[in-house]
């Protein structure tokens, strides 16, 4: 589906035309899941390899760049978080002399914006195409950071459950947070390569005057994955002390119980003693035997109170 179609010249829209006709004027086509016989009338119109089209239709592509005789291909991932979970879209930027198609699969990341922020820089505008693909692939790298700071907060309060006082597991939301942050950076960390091929000065395609801000996104994009790679480690730190944290609580029940049985032993075996029925049982002839043995089970169960308590058993 056509989402617009506009043409810009010297950095600034101009109304009324759908082609360049001058030198410096290019198009900024941008397509939204476009079914095949779409997108090959509109390969039709830029001349595309017929690879470049297959990505294009197919989509689930890893970020890269594909360069062919008569542009560039730029995939980027677009990421959001939905009810805790990484919700990915994918954007194909094919990129011409004078032209730049944007294909669009998923809902996440409206591009609005970064037409309308732009138009307002024609300083930038001015540059061509990868002007704007410049502009794109640093909003999505802006919510990979947006997304990488609601990840640190999120760690951060996995963190303080961990080790609160209360006595509940935390693996699972562990480990399903991890699994999110492990989705996130397969996302991410591909697009590393493509960048620094296109924010080094070899690369004949971008003209210098872009350079600065194809390494600035560059530097924005290394800060999200080590940032991401910092969680990570944290979370499996959380992990290993949440598992410790359970395994001492184990052990501390199994201490009470094992305390608690062992209060029970002595009156159970005195009980025994006396349920066998013997005739020859001489302390039973005695007036004061049923307080001795009474005050005996008390002062023995009283002592090993003393002593598990001491132990922190109880």
């Amino acid at each position: 589906m056509l989402i617009n179609r506009v043409i810009y010249r010297n950095g600034k829209r101009v109304e009324g035309l759908s082609d360049p006709e001058m030198p410096g004027d290019f198009l900024w086509l941008g397509l939204a899941s476009p079914t095949l016989d779409e997108f090959l009338n509109t390969s039709k119109e830029f001349g595309f390899h017929s690879l470049a089209i297959e990505d294009a239709v197919k989509a689930n592509q890893r970020p890269k760049l594909e360069e062919y005789d008569n542009l560039s291909l730029l995939v980027v991932k677009t990421v959001e978080m939905v009810k805790e979970q990484v919700i990915s879209g994918e954007l194909l930027l094919f990129i011409g002399e004078n032209f730049l198609v944007v294909v669009r699969h998923g809902e996440t990341l409206p591009l609005s914006k970064v037409r309308v922020s732009l138009e307002s820089r024609p300083e930038i505008l001015k540059h061509g195409p990868w002007a704007a693909a410049y502009a794109i692939v640093d909003h999505v790298i802006d919510s990979y950071i947006d997304l990488t700071d609601l990840l640190e907060s999120r760690v951060g309060e996995i963190e303080e459950l961990v080790f609160s006082a209360k006595r509940e597991n935390h693996a699972e939301e562990i480990y399903y947070l991890k699994r999110e942050i492990v989705k996130f950076r397969n996302l991410m960390d591909p697009l590393l390569s493509p960048l620094q091929k296109v924010a080094s000065l070899e690369y004949p395609k971008v003209s210098n005057e872009l350079y600065p801000f194809f390494r600035d996104t560059l530097d924005h994009l290394s800060k999200a994955t080590d940032l991401c790679l910092g969680l990570e480690s944290l979370l499996t730190s959380a992990l290993t002390a949440d598992l410790a944290h359970l395994q001492v609580r184990q052990n501390e029940d199994m201490r009470k119980i094992t305390a608690y049985v062992a209060l029970g032993v002595t009156p159970t075996m005195v009980a025994g003693i006396y349920g066998m029925n013997f005739k020859h049982m001489p302390e039973l002839e005695m007036s004061y035997s049923y307080p001795v043995v009474i005050l005996s089970l008390v002062v023995v169960t009283g002592y090993l109170i003393f002593r598990f308590k001491k132990a922190g058993w109880l």
